[in-house]
C-alpha cells in the first residue's frame, strides 16, 4: 500500500517521551499533566489549559539503576519508566496523577518522587496518589469521583488555576471524544478482508493519541482517517488474523514484528490500546459531569485489577467479542515481564477463550522493549501462524 502521508511523522513523535509537541504546547501556556496508568480518567486531564501525557520510555536498554531501587523481580514497564525519570527524560511534567493500577506502577512513581527526579525549579509541581476501586457498582462510583475530585481536580485548580467546572469537564470530554471517534473510525478499516490500514500503522496513530498533546494532532488523524477512505489495500492476503490482548504495549515493534510473520493484528486489546481506550464518552444533560466520566472509566474497564466475578468473565467475553466483530482467527495474550495482575489474567483467558470460545490462543511473557527477545518472539508468533494454517486446512478438509 501506498506509505500514509503523516506516518513518518507520527513514528518520530514516539522516538522520545518529550516529543518536540510537548514543547509547543507549554509554549501555548498550557501546563503538561502526566500519568502512567489507564485508570485515570483521562478527559480530566485535558481541562482548559492543561493537557496529559501517558509516560512511556520508547528505545529503553538498560535499566540497572531503576532495578537498584525496586530489585528485578518488580514489572520492567515500572523498571522502564523509573529509568528515564531518573535520566532526566521525564522533566517536561508539570505534575504527576498516578493511580494504584498496581504496586510495582505505586513503587516506581514513588521512587520517582523520593529521588527528585521532577519538578526542579517549578514551584506549583505536585504527586498524587489515587485510590481506584477493585469493583463495579455504586459505592465504589463515590470513591472514584472522591478520589478525582480530591486528586486531580481540585489540585489542578489549586496549583495551576485551572478550570474545573462542569461546563470544563464537559469542554474537555467534547475534545477527547472528537480523537476517539477519528482513532474508531481509522480502527474500523482494520475489519476488511483486505484492510486499509496495517495493525502497525494504527498503533502508531493510536498511541501518539496517548502520548502528545491532542489538539495538536487532531488535524493530521483527519486527514489520515480521510486518506484511508480511498487508500487501495494490498492484493496480498495475510496468513492470519489474531488479536492481541493484554498489558501495556507501547512499542510498536511488537506489532511490527507479529505482522512481519503474516498475523495481521487486527485488533488491540491491551493498555494504551484503542479497545476500549478510545471509546467515546457519551453525556446527557441530567447529571454532572464528573459522575459520568468516573462511570464510563468505571464500567468499561478491562484491568485485571478490577476483581467482582461479572468483571473476570466479562472481560473473556469482551475478547471473544472483539475477535468476532474483527474476524480474528486467534488470540495473542501478551504480558510485560513480571507483571503480576497480566499474569494471572492470561493465564485464565488463554484457557477460556480457547476452551469456551474456540479461539486459537498463544500465551506469551515479553520484554518492555521488543528489541532485546526479536528473535524468540519471531519464531513462538511464527509457530503460532503456522498451528492457525494447519487447522484451516484441516476445517478445509473435514468439509
Amino acid at each position: 500500500m501506498r506509505d500514509l502521508k503523516h506516518l513518518q511523522y507520527f513514528e518520530d513523535l514516539l522516538q522520545v517521551a518529550n516529543n518536540p509537541l510537548i514543547g509547543q504546547a507549554q509554549a501555548d501556556g498550557k501546563i503538561c499533566v502526566t500519568y502512567p496508568c489507564e485508570n485515570v480518567p483521562e478527559p480530566l486531564l485535558n481541562l482548559p489549559g492543561a493537557f496529559s501525557v501517558r509516560l512511556f520510555a520508547p528505545n529503553t536498554g538498560s535499566t540497572d539503576i531503576a532495578t537498584y531501587y525496586m530489585t528485578n523481580l518488580l514489572c520492567e514497564t515500572s523498571r522502564a519508566l523509573l529509568e528515564r525519570a531518573i535520566e532526566g527524560g521525564f522533566n517536561f511534567a508539570d505534575c504527576v496523577i498516578s493511580p494504584d493500577g498496581c504496586t510495582m506502577m505505586n513503587r516506581c512513581v514513588e521512587n520517582m518522587e523520593l529521588l527528585k527526579t521532577m519538578g526542579k525549579d517549578k514551584p506549583h509541581f505536585f504527586w498524587q496518589y489515587m485510590e481506584i476501586p477493585l469493583k463495579d457498582d455504586d459505592n465504589n462510583l463515590s470513591l472514584y469521583k472522591l478520589q478525582c475530585k480530591n486528586h486531580i481536580l481540585d489540585p489542578l485548580h489549586e496549583a495551576y488555576g485551572l478550570d474545573i467546572s462542569d461546563a470544563a469537564i464537559r469542554q474537555a470530554v467534547e475534545e477527547h471524544n472528537e480523537v476517539c471517534r477519528l482513532i474508531r473510525q481509522i480502527g474500523d478499516f482494520r475489519k476488511g478482508e483486505k484492510p486499509r490500514i496495517t495493525g502497525y500503522e494504527f498503533h502508531v496513530l493510536d498511541l501518539a493519541t496517548y502520548v502528545c498533546p491532542k489538539y495538536l494532532i487532531v488535524d493530521r488523524l483527519r486527514e489520515t482517517l480521510e486518506e484511508l477512505k480511498t487508500r487501495e489495500p494490498d492484493g496480498k492476503p495475510w496468513r492470519a488474523r489474531v488479536v492481541l490482548v493484554g498489558s501495556e504495549a507501547d512499542d510498536s515493534g511488537l506489532i511490527k514484528l507479529i505482522e512481519e510473520v503474516g498475523a495481521f493484528v487486527c485488533a488491540d486489546r491491551f493498555c494504551m490500546g484503542s479497545l476500549p481506550g478510545r471509546d467515546p464518552i457519551e453525556l446527557n444533560d441530567s447529571e454532572d459531569a464528573l459522575t459520568q466520566v468516573c462511570r464510563a472509566y468505571m464500567h468499561r474497564c478491562q484491568c485485571p485489577r478490577m476483581m467482582n466475578m461479572a468483571k473476570v468473565y466479562g472481560r473473556k467475553q469482551y475478547v471473544a467479542d472483539i475477535a468476532k466483530e474483527y474476524g480474528a482467527d486467534g488470540v495473542i495474550y501478551e504480558q510485560v515481564k513480571f507483571c503480576d495482575p497480566w499474569a494471572y489474567e492470561r493465564t485464565l483467558g488463554s484457557v477460556m477463550l480457547r476452551d469456551d470460545y474456540g479461539y486459537p490462543v498463544l500465551s506469551v511473557d515479553r520484554p518492555y522493549n521488543i528489541s532485546s527477545s526479536v528473535g524468540q518472539m519471531r519464531t513462538r508468533v511464527q509457530a503460532f501462524v503456522e498451528s492457525i494454517e494447519i487447522k484451516k486446512l484441516q476445517r478445509g478438509q473435514k468439509g
